[in-house]
């Protein structure tokens, strides 16, 4: 699901919800997509014959990692796998979903000029002058052999700021489980083309520039167009990223088809460590993973209730108590760097999630209440959109679209452009722990500010530790200009 605020979003009339449509039309209603975990350890050479006689087709086998994806429409397909000696578990994941709304390898420098800060639109992003973008970019504006993939709802490679670093050949869509080529008008979300600017607008003269705006940026899709990350298009998406050459990946959701997964649930515990699984793989690739800590102003540390899960079909969310051994995907996965919002005053953003445990780095995701400023009068994020998406707040240039918004989904996007700014000067070489220490420290602020919006469970927002690391900004604010020096 994206990142989103839900409650708050609608009381303080952040934007309008997408619309929402069933995730499979009326003539696949009795078919249902499944996640087959094998045990660990164990291939799924023979997954086409035994799904078959499960009643079951194959949509992918993942044989790296022990995971398959099948389709059945029969009643009794889960427990007939079930009972294959190497099987662990099997989840079905039609039916549930949470969706968001858009309001919220070595390296060689091969650069051959440096980016001039100035795009037509550039006055407007407070947020790369906040860390130190401009001065990063006399630097190094990123290597062409670096490329982000953004895993997110699809991307307008047609737009005039993101075509000329677009990668084709890197880039995939995944909505079906299974990769396929990205069409024009993938996008029909917005979220995901947004994104995808603030890491790699290209600097051209016109529009905005992202944070790193020479690099490449691959678009996979890993939602359907209504915004709902399913596990088999999550799978599909880091398989992708990890056999094809990606270096860095933006993610900007929270896998479906629950908030949080606990383990003591024989089905929530299967897609989590599937889900795990294709992640440890695209590590172990060298992927760098960035992910967005969530919109609900939860300490994802300390949870203690789910309101919002499952969110589709609507109104079938379950109320439930929850502890540590439920988890977030992909925030809370051993390795991912994850990411919570500031706005332009430097504070958490009221709206962001966070956790002494789950908070990496901080980053300008913007916030429309409590940060309002003469450089960021409307508190937003402006990055690119597609020319056939509705915006709220829109700004047209050249014939091109940029929007306003705000959330951890804005805030990601950052990270993952200094990372491909990191890789591009420094090498790969222990890069995940340099970008962790090319930040800005931020103490706990007076959490009193946040009284107006306390966590789901209806307690206060709260800060723990000290500068050098705490539950609010991780080790601080990330400065790109650190990052490359």
């Amino acid at each position: 699901m994206l990142n989103r605020p839900r409650a708050l979003l609608a009381a303080a009339g952040l934007g309008a919800a997408l619309c929402v449509a069933p995730a499979f039309q009326a003539g696949a209603a009795t078919e249902s997509t499944y996640v087959v975990l094998y045990h660990e350890g164990t291939s799924s050479p023979n997954a086409a014959n035994t799904i078959a006689s499960a009643g079951g087709t194959v949509v992918a086998n993942y044989s790296q990692i022990g995971v398959a994806i099948a389709r059945s429409s029969s009643a009794g397909f889960a427990a007939a796998m079930k009972q294959q000696n190497n099987v662990e578990g099997v989840a079905a994941t039609t039916g549930l979903g949470m969706r968001l709304a858009p309001d919220q390898a070595d390296a060689a420098d091969d650069v051959t000029a440096a980016a001039t800060w100035g795009d037509s639109l550039s006055g407007l992003q407070w947020d790369m002058q906040q860390i130190n973008v401009p001065q990063a970019h006399q630097v190094t504006p990123g290597s062409r052999q670096v490329v982000v993939g953004d895993l997110d709802t699809g991307l307008d490679f047609t737009h005039p700021d993101l075509a000329p670093n677009y990668d084709a050949s890197r880039s995939a869509d995944c909505s079906s489980g299974t990769p396929a080529p990205l069409l024009a008008g993938n996008d029909q979300n917005g979220h995901g083309t947004h994104t995808a600017g603030t890491i790699a607008a290209a600097a051209n003269g016109t529009g905005i520039i992202g944070v790193a705006p020479n690099v490449r940026i691959a678009g996979v899709k890993t939602s359907n167009d209504d915004g709902y990350f399913f596990p088999e298009m999550v799978i599909c998406s880091y398989m992708w990223s990890a056999t094809h050459g990606i270096n860095v990946t933006n993610n900007s959701y929270f896998a479906d088809p629950w908030l949080f997964n606990c383990r003591n649930n024989a089905d929530q515990r299967a897609i989590w460590k599937a889900e795990r699984r294709a992640i440890k793989y695209a590590q172990s690739q060298g992927v760098i993973v960035v992910a967005s800590e969530g919109n609900d102003a939860t300490d994802l540390s300390h949870p203690e209730v789910d309101v919002i899960s499952p969110d589709f079909p609507p109104g079938s969310e379950q109320e439930r108590e929850i502890t540590n051994a439920c988890a977030v995907v992909p925030v809370e996965v051993p390795g991912v760097i994850g990411v919570t919002a500031t706005g332009n005053k430097r504070f958490k953003s009221y709206y962001s999630s966070y956790g002494v445990s789950t908070a990496d780095v901080a980053a300008p995701g913007g916030d429309a209440i409590l940060q309002l400023t003469p450089a960021a009068p409307n508190g937003r994020v402006l990055s690119t959109y597609p020319s056939y998406r509705p915006c709220a707040r829109q700004v047209v240039e050249n014939g091109a679209k940029y929007c306003y918004l705000q959330g951890t989904s804005m805030a990601g996007p950052h990270v993952a452009g200094v990372a491909a700014l990191l890789l591009s000067k420094r090498g790969s070489a222990g890069a995940a722990a340099k970008l962790q220490q090319a930040t800005n420290p931020l103490s706990c602020p007076d959490t009193s500010i946040y009284a107006a919006f306390p966590q789901n469970s209806g307690e206060p927002q709260t800060c723990q530790g000290g500068a050098g690391h705490n539950s609010f900004y991780g080790s601080g604010e990330i400065d790109a200009l650190k990052a490359v020096s």
